[in-house]
């Protein structure tokens, strides 16, 4: 099972392993967990470096070359390997296999990749890599995670933020953990160690929180429509297609209203992370009953307006099903709904 960014400083013992594994596509906590596992091998005498960047046309026999290599200037090496984007096909993936069959002693492989999904996981280089290395996958931190990771980087700097000072900067810079970094080193020039109120936040950090559609449906699960309004202000701001928010809502509707209902909603797990689906759980919860099926309907009228294929201004009708959907109809926003079903939803 892969491990979390918070557990590699644990299996970074020596001896090392020969292969660690980092996999995710939030760059603060994968460029941190690489820049780690470096740090270990310098310390242990892995005095030499080689970068392979996997690009189109990428000769994967240059891997097996370095691992027959003998080093002409250190006797350890680290092999860094640099995936990003790309996937190792057929040939790579082979190349790897072999390789992980018989690691060259004196050398450690350390493989940097974006975000894996469960085919890429199960590819025979990758079970390989759990047997005798270590795994690190990373996911963007939720909200709450968020938040505590914030305390702690302040902390580092020795930073003591009060509640309102917290929940403001996690406001500014959500989702954008670069940013948060780099905000709260600015912070830690600006004021001296110790307390941490509102007022220096607020003079000190920019808005540049980012979000994703993702953001959103966790805001909507969690029924927090403060963060709703803002992930949905964010997104707009950002240029995000209305399309793409409204395909979003209509899969959170879909798979809330087959939960409520107790059907099966295999399909339309794909691409929820599991630390994810006990909130999806939860928030269909809310949704017990036949009245579920009516939240359905609602995200099918917003996709309608979305694509101008009935009367409506479309973020006003996203921002409507997302509130309904999170449980906190402010007001009566299916009024069209009803008029269509003779049912409303409250």
């Amino acid at each position: 099972m892969p491990l979390k960014p918070s557990q590699l400083s644990t299996a970074l013992g020596a001896p090392l392993k020969p292969v660690y594994l980092i996999s995710g596509d939030e760059p603060l906590q994968a460029m941190e967990s690489a820049d780690r596992v470096r740090a270990a091998a310098r310390e242990q005498g892995f005095g030499e470096r080689v970068v392979m960047t996997v690009e189109p046309g990428f000769d994967w026999s240059a891997l097996a070359a370095e691992a027959a290599a003998t080093s002409l200037f250190a006797e350890r090496r680290l092999l860094d390997l640099r995936l990003g984007t790309a996937k190792p096909g057929k040939a790579g993936g082979a190349v790897l296999a072999d390789y992980l069959k018989n690691p060259p002693p004196d050398t450690v492989l350390l493989i940097q990749s974006a975000r894996m999904d469960r085919a890429a996981g199960s590819a025979a280089w990758v079970k390989a890599v759990e047997r005798i290395g270590v795994w690190v996958a990373i996911w963007p931190l939720a909200p709450s995670e968020m938040r505590g990771w914030l305390v702690q980087r302040l902390k580092v700097r020795g930073l003591v933020a009060d509640e309102a000072a917290v929940a403001l900067l996690l406001e500014r810079v959500e989702g954008n953990l670069l940013a948060a970094d780099q905000e709260i080193a600015k912070l830690a020039l600006l004021h001296p160690p110790g307390p941490l109120g509102v007022a220096e936040v607020l003079a000190a950090v920019t808005g540049s929180a980012r979000y994703d559609v993702n953001d959103l449906a966790d805001a909507v699960r969690a029924g927090d429509t403060g963060r709703v309004g803002r992930v949905l202000d964010g997104l707009r701001g950002e240029g995000v297609e209305p399309t793409l928010v409204a395909w979003a809502l209509v899969r959170e509707a879909r798979l809330l209203a087959r939960l409520a209902t107790g059907g099966k909603a295999d399909a339309l797990w794909r691409g929820i992370p599991p630390q994810r689906r006990r909130p999806v759980e939860q928030a269909a919860r809310r949704w017990q009953g036949p009245r579920a099926r009516l939240l359905v309907l609602l995200a099918a009228r917003a996709d309608r307006v979305v694509k101008g294929q009935a009367a409506g201004d479309p973020w006003d009708e996203l921002l409507q099903l997302s509130l309904v959907l999170g449980g906190r109809a402010l007001f009566p926003p299916a009024w069209v709904l009803a008029a269509e079903t003779g049912r409303v939803l409250a």
